[in-house]
């Protein structure tokens, strides 16, 4: 085993916790806490544990590197989370799922208009659309119907475009900076321009809710693990596997969620669904083979 064949496994790990993490989110908003509310606490706990394995750079080199590292905060946080949580209360959940599961999709033109030593091939392009079919096929789960909804939809995009522009940048930095040291900044940025949302929607959950065992082991999981891990190894794939080829990988997501959903909500797994997480994996597979 090689090691790109090892950031190829990483990448899979790291979206198949993400998928799971709907359960945790589901969990914790049935306690009582609200999405932003549960946003701020995972990105604290993650920030902390971060500062325990980067503690001796501060800030960037330069202020326009400073500026981007603020932005990676502003886009793969507040922006990612806010909009996408936004959104699923102006529109159906499932057109939410499956506008912000062409995020891979924007990275890669996004990184082709930017990058000029990046090509696709057609077996790229081929590859990707095949998997956002499949991931359309788990989603809409036989039920074809994309009711449109303005505002929510607009969000809904505004989120995927958020986290290709989170991806683009990250790799951008990787190159020059420590992937513990920009971490630890998304994680501090995050947290920072979050400020001004709860100008707007204030802490309303009482403090007690913390106290309560499954809250605090599914916020342990999705700050320790889905955050503080998660971010640090999705910042690794990026930096070894590059934004086309890493971000192709995010199509797993769907897959991970329905399986998860089945064995913790006992939610139904049909033929549709199962055809279409075949084609995500041809996709997936196709792609990460012809990207270069």
């Amino acid at each position: 085993m090689n090691k790109t064949t090892i950031y190829h496994f990483l990448a899979i790990i790291v979206v198949m916790v993400w998928g799971t993490t709907y359960i945790s989110a589901k969990v914790l908003l049935r306690e009582g806490l609200e999405a932003h509310e549960i946003y701020v606490l995972r990105f604290i706990l993650a920030y902390l544990c971060m500062c325990f394995l980067s503690f001796k750079k501060w800030i960037a080199d330069s202020w326009k590197d400073e500026l981007k590292l603020m932005l990676l905060g502003l886009t793969g946080g507040t922006m990612y989370f806010v909009m996408q949580n936004l959104a699923l209360e102006h529109t159906y959940a499932n057109n939410v799922s499956f506008i912000v599961s062409t995020s891979p999709l924007m990275a890669t033109l996004i990184t082709l208009a930017v990058s000029r030593g990046v090509k696709a091939s057609l077996a790229l392009i081929f590859g990707s659309l095949l998997a956002l079919v499949g991931v359309a096929m788990v989603i809409f789960n036989g039920q074809f119907v994309l009711r449109v909804s303005p505002l929510g939809d607009l969000l809904s995009l505004g989120a995927a475009l958020s986290w290709a522009i989170y991806s683009v940048i990250i790799k951008q930095l990787s190159d020059r900076y420590d992937v513990l040291f920009i971490t630890r900044k998304v994680f501090f940025y995050g947290l920072i321009t979050a400020i001004p949302v709860f100008v707007f929607w204030p802490w309303s959950s009482p403090i007690s809710v913390l106290y309560h065992t499954d809250v605090l082991l599914n916020l342990l999981y999705l700050s320790v693990v889905a955050s503080f891990v998660c971010f640090f190894a999705w910042s690794v794939v990026l930096q070894k596997l590059g934004v086309i080829r890493g971000s192709n990988y995010i199509y797993l997501g769907p897959i991970c969620t329905m399986l998860a959903s089945a064995v913790f909500l006992d939610e139904p797994m049909t033929m549709i669904s199962f055809i279409g997480s075949i084609l995500i994996l041809l996709g997936v597979f196709w792609a990460a083979r012809s990207a270069r």
